[in-house]
């Protein structure tokens, strides 16, 4: 076997050995891609907790004036640094530990509360959001949360809700989204008093500024421990011996974030450091992953809100050749989608976020579903908005203030919002996670027949059970309710919903069509695997939006402009959904990968040496 090969398989194992295996709770899109719209899992959802709601409501109002009144985005921009009297003022308001229990001294809030405290705080200044994200959503209060002991959850989460700040460190120099090549390592001390920690961490976001971190590092085989190069997650204190910032790290965006690269050399960690168990590091990442994801659909949503706001304004008072530019199709047409779309971010957050709450359901399809359309429509929308300003777009806030107009950052949001696409998993990563869930049924049941490795023996065994399973399955993806004149509740938006039902089936269907036409060679199909959790993303965003809208006019039904702007969104999310079914098999994958082989091999690079210099 070559050493790529040997690679591959290496990666595939470890992070197959991590994957949550089991179903235990609801999951609303692994029975969408299944074929099964189960709108009864959403619908009616139980109202928030109201006494949740009434502690949340005057935080929220108090944080909101103090965003409004010390949150300077435009500074923290130009200076690269959130002042420490904003990271004080956000502790003397709790707002480090606000989903934090209040017996360990955190607010307690709700994911959905936290998500508009989010929101508040990103929209003023995205890098000061940052600073509280990725403290509470991926950092130490998470994974303590979740699979610390009870001692470990009195020993730092009544810490870390006085205003500790906290961060993650799993990336490395040769390590972003495959965690076979971790090459930071931890080893008992001779006596077995200690761990001993060696390493470089990069990109760790609040490292340089933190107190505590969750550091993800090798430990040695042991018996009983998983993996043969198990990971384990250990929390570390920055102030000890040994631990180094090395660098801090600048971007193209999000400039005042604290971000850099950590050393570790000969670290001594206490024994009762670790967490959730020795060899479970990389469990404990991707759990608490899902749940972090949450995060940046608030953040896409609160910029939607704004830049939508900025965009009418401007549309509505711009004149050009004789009336407002917004009336222009060419600028109308961007407008109308911006509401459409940001009207989804709005309902696909909050739908998560509750459905987070209520902690019956499995969210590691809806996270990450979430995360990947939000972060990737936020930047369209983003974008759009900068030609709508036009000149004024592209101009710093600084700039236009300085000779006497309205500074507004539209500029500054285009490259705060880009990191998104990157941050807690990217975009082409989420595609393969999410589809690798989706076809997991299939696998479970055909497994053997795609796989070249099987023994005839098993594969004999797989074809005899797929023929019974697929026999009953098969059938009823062609026919169901999709076309009957259901979700009569619904009104205007029941079509909507019944499109949605009838895209469940063709999914189901083109899934199993795709795993019979590839084969063993579909996870390397990447462009295809895509193309079909796009079309469950678009469809998870349709019933939120019809879920929502069905809400505020229930509550106010003199008010149809719900029932308008969802409508506008599912008729634009179909005509995606149309494109991505027609070229799941009609495309031009292969050549397209066949030229990029070609390129890697150095075919081109007469396009590349011009004689116009290099980068």
């Amino acid at each position: 076997m070559s050493s790529t090969a040997e690679g591959i398989r290496q990666s595939r194992e470890v992070a197959e050995s991590a994957r949550e295996k089991g179903w235990e709770k609801a999951s609303f899109m692994r029975d969408f891609f299944q074929g099964r719209f189960r709108l009864d899992l959403l619908h009616p959802l139980p109202p928030p907790d109201p006494e949740e709601q009434a502690r949340a409501s005057p935080f929220l109002a108090s944080l909101e004036a103090f965003a409004r009144d010390h949150l300077d985005g435009d500074a923290v921009d130009r200076d690269g640094w959130v002042p420490e009297q904003v990271l004080d003022g956000l502790r003397e308001l709790g707002a480090f530990g606000i989903k934090i229990p209040e017996r360990y001294g955190g607010l307690g809030l709700s994911q959905l509360s936290y998500a508009r405290a989010l929101g508040i705080v990103a929209g003023r200044c995205a890098s000061t959001g940052a600073f509280l994200s990725a403290h509470q959503s991926i950092g130490v209060p998470q994974p303590v949360l979740l699979f610390g002991t009870d001692a470990q959850k009195e020993r730092w989460l009544p810490r870390i809700a006085r205003g500790a700040l906290s961060a993650f460190a799993l990336t490395e120099p040769e390590v972003g989204s495959d965690p076979a090549n971790l090459a930071t390592e931890a080893r008992l001390s001779d006596d077995g008093s200690h761990w001993i920690l060696n390493g470089e961490k990069l990109w760790c976001t609040n490292g340089p500024r933190a107190e505590l971190l969750v550091v993800m590092a090798r430990t040695p085989p042991r018996e009983g421990v998983r993996g043969k190069r198990p990971i384990t997650a250990f929390v570390v204190e920055r102030s000890w011996e040994g631990v180094e910032v090395a660098h801090t790290c600048h971007f193209m965006g999000l400039k005042g974030i604290s971000n850099g690269v950590l050393r570790f050399s000969d670290v001594k960690i206490p024994l009762d450091h670790v967490l959730l168990g020795e060899g479970e590091g990389l469990r404990l990442a991707l759990v608490t992953l899902n749940t972090g994801r949450l995060s940046l659909p608030a953040f896409c949503a609160t910029s939607g809100r704004l830049l939508l706001e900025i965009s009418r304004r401007w549309a509505a008072s711009r004149v050009q050749w004789g009336q407002p530019v917004g009336r222009h199709d060419a600028v109308a047409q961007k407008l109308g989608r911006m509401a459409a779309d940001t009207y989804a971010m709005e309902a696909g957050m909050e739908l998560t976020s509750r459905m987070a709450d209520l902690d019956t359901f499995d969210l590691r399809l809806e996270a990450a579903l979430t995360k990947l359309w939000h972060t990737e429509t936020a930047w369209r929308v983003a974008n759009d908005a900068l030609q709508i300003r036009g000149g004024r777009g592209y101009e710093t806030a600084d700039s236009l203030r300085g000779r006497g107009e309205e500074g507004i950052p539209v500029e500054r949001a285009l490259r705060d919002l880009r990191i998104n696409l990157i941050f807690e998993g990217t975009s082409e990563i989420m595609r393969l996670f999410i589809a690798r869930e989706a076809v997991d049924p299939h696998l479970q049941v055909a497994g053997d027949l795609v796989d070249a490795k099987a023994p005839p023996s098993k594969r004999l065994q797989a074809l005899g059970r797929a023929g019974v399973h697929y026999a009953g399955w098969y059938p009823t993806r062609w026919v169901g309710w999709g076309w009957w004149p259901r979700y009569g509740e619904f009104g205007r938006l029941a079509p909507q919903l019944r499109f949605v039902e009838r895209t469940s089936r063709r999914l189901s269907r083109t899934v199993f069509h795709a795993m019979v036409r590839h084969g063993a060679g579909l996870e390397r199909r990447q462009a295809v695997l895509g193309r079909l959790v796009d079309v469950g993303a678009e469809a998870f965003l349709m019933t939120a939006v019809c879920l929502d809208a069905h809400r505020r006019m229930a509550a106010d039904p003199s008010d149809g402009s719900p029932g308008e702007l969802a409508d506008t969104f599912c008729l634009q999310a179909r005509r995606r959904i149309g494109t991505h079914f027609r070229e799941v098999f009609g495309n031009d994958d292969v050549a397209t990968y066949a030229a990029a082989r070609r390129t890697l091999a150095g075919r081109y690079t007469w396009l590349e040496d011009q004689g116009v210099g290099s980068v």
